[in-house]
């Protein structure tokens, strides 16, 4: 893509990702894709915002020199050190050496650690500023948005704040980088919503504080590191990111999340009786194949919804493992206080149970009731699965 002006002399110059299987290695991409948006404001000083990975690089590059000239560029800043943003700072080193690269005290030392870049870098703290000709830049100390050394940049005369991955999300660019131009809303909500749950989720609180911490400061355009930029209506991505921030102390929906695995079917069997059970309850459900679902896709259903169903055979005298790894994968996100239910098939001993119990403890879910069965199950055996599912849905719904 060229490069799109945001505001005069202000431009986006990112790149589209749609080759990259896994995001950071772990979240499925391949379907969705990816943009790392980067930024140009040239003033009389010429200030690049955030970089890009660098298997892109001279597409990036003549994005730039489209615009000026890529060795005449004064600033970088450096809102965020993590190499799908900073991975063509060599580069830049080379083209510019002149360039100052701009961060916080804490992005200096991992400039040493990653790239071996110790001259020519700027430290800014919390509410410094910047002069770079007919515009001001002023930078807000956001640490843990999700590493250590971030921070977010505002330019002042329109009120463009840059969070980086702060209110991103997945999702390569479909032509229309703004919001008040994208034509698949939805699809870039969902995509900001498992962006979350898988990136930033843990550092919720985090989220939390900056919100409260910018909520007096003036923006007209969000010009995040990934995903749509926001100009019609800025707010909306922001109002999401505490939304789902909120859902790490309990403020979530009233639904449920059907997760269950099946060896040879029996499971699954019982999994429709008691989905049909919540559904007659009235209360939504998502139901994941835990074997065959990524749980990059499990995660943020659980992220927002109050209850979990679980569905597992035993397996080794232990829980059905794509089971259990999508219930440590939520451990690991700290997904806690949640009412859940378990059923499950056992051939001669049971054990998923027990297993279930001794995941879920440190979560503090609340494991209200456990229906196994012996086998394939029967036909009185069905009418209680459904039984089940409606009860837990109607406590779910309390």
């Amino acid at each position: 893509m060229p490069a799109i002006e945001i505001k005069p002399d202000v431009y986006w110059i990112g790149v589209n990702d749609r080759t990259t299987d896994l995001f950071e290695g772990i979240w499925p991409i391949t379907k969705e894709g990816v943009s790392y948006n980067s930024y140009l404001i040239d003033d009389e000083k010429k200030v690049v915002i955030d970089l890009t990975k660098s298997f892109k690089g001279d597409e990036y590059l003549a994005q730039i020199n489209e615009l000026t000239d890529v060795s005449q560029v004064d600033y970088v800043v450096i809102n965020h050190m993590e190499p799908d943003h900073s991975g063509l700072l060599r580069t830049f080193r080379r083209i510019a050496p002149q360039a100052t690269f701009i961060g916080s005290a804490k992005t200096k030392e991992m400039l040493e650690s990653f790239f071996s870049i110790t001259d020519n870098i700027q430290v800014v703290s919390d509410g410094d500023t910047l002069s770079i000709g007919k515009r001001t830049l002023k930078f807000f100390s956001t640490p843990f948005l999700h590493w250590p050394e971030t921070i977010m940049t505002y330019e002042v005369s329109d009120r463009i704040l840059f969070p980086c991955d702060a209110f991103g999300g997945y999702g390569a660019i479909r032509g229309a980088i703004f919001d008040d131009q994208c034509e698949d809303f939805d699809f870039y909500k969902k995509e900001a919503l498992r962006y979350y749950v898988n990136i930033v989720a843990n550092y919720s609180a985090r989220v939390l504080g900056a919100i409260e911490k910018l909520a007096d400061l003036p923006v007209n355009i969000i010009a995040p590191s990934h995903g749509l930029i926001w100009r019609k209506n800025p707010s909306l991505i922001v109002d999401l990111y505490k939304k789902w921030a909120d859902c790490a102390a309990g403020e979530t929906e009233p639904g449920i999340t059907l997760v269950y695995g099946s060896m040879y079917g029996y499971t699954e069997l019982m999994m429709n009786a008691v989905a049909q059970g919540i559904s007659q309850a009235g209360v939504p459900v998502e139901i994941f194949d835990a074997s065959r679902t990524h749980v990059s896709y499990i995660l943020p259903s659980l992220w927002t919804k109050k209850g979990v169903m679980i569905g597992a055979p035993t397996y080794e005298v232990s829980l059905f493992p794509p089971v259990a790894e999508v219930l440590n994968a939520s451990a690991h996100k700290h997904i806690k206080n949640k009412k859940a239910a378990y059923f499950g098939s056992f051939g001669w001993s049971g054990g998923a149970l027990r297993n279930l119990e001794k995941i879920i403890e440190p979560l503090k879910w609340d494991l209200v009731d456990t229906f196994e069965f012996k086998g394939c199950p029967k036909k009185e055996e069905f009418k209680k699965g459904e039984e089940f599912g409606r009860k837990f849905a109607e406590l779910v719904k309390k």
